[in-house]
């Protein structure tokens, strides 16, 4: 299964990009997680580097940065989470609109393991609404630290 959710966010792609991968900042915007941190002792997100994120719901994924193109395009993969997902992916692009907004694009995909599999349509509906939020979230608090 796979779905995209976008949002236009005034800022450069550069800035969001950094925004976003600064693990420092992650808690303040992402409200789907209660814990996210760099593993590893890396001293920040790149490729190769892994992350532990906790979301709300109390489930807890292992991710590794499989691509990080600054300023247009980060990419993950689960390497260990929760037992319902086979597999799942996550990518973020952020593409320059104007001198002013960028359409930030977060993808995910994912397969599920027997029986969750049958409950699929749920499982992507209730992700796709946590994505949208946090998109929305995003766009709110990266809003707030820029100057005016």
């Amino acid at each position: 299964m796979k779905f995209s959710e976008h949002i236009l966010i005034t800022g450069t792609p550069e800035s969001i990009f950094d925004y976003t991968q600064d693990y420092n900042n992650r808690l303040k915007w992402d409200t789907f997680l209660m814990e996210a941190y760099l593993m590893d002792g890396a001293a920040q997100a790149d490729k190769g580097a892994k992350a532990w994120c906790v979301a709300k719901n109390g489930l807890g994924m292992e991710t590794q940065y499989v691509s990080f193109n600054r300023p247009n395009v980060t990419a993950v993969k689960m390497t260990k989470g929760p037992y319902m997902f086979k597999d799942f992916a996550a990518s973020w692009t952020f593409h320059s609109i104007n001198s002013e907004e960028t359409k930030v694009t977060f993808t995910y995909s994912f397969r599920l393991r027997f029986p969750y599999s049958w409950i699929g349509f749920i499982i992507r509906l209730i992700l796709q609404k946590n994505v949208r939020q946090r998109l929305k979230d995003l766009k709110t608090k990266f809003g707030e630290t820029v100057p005016v």
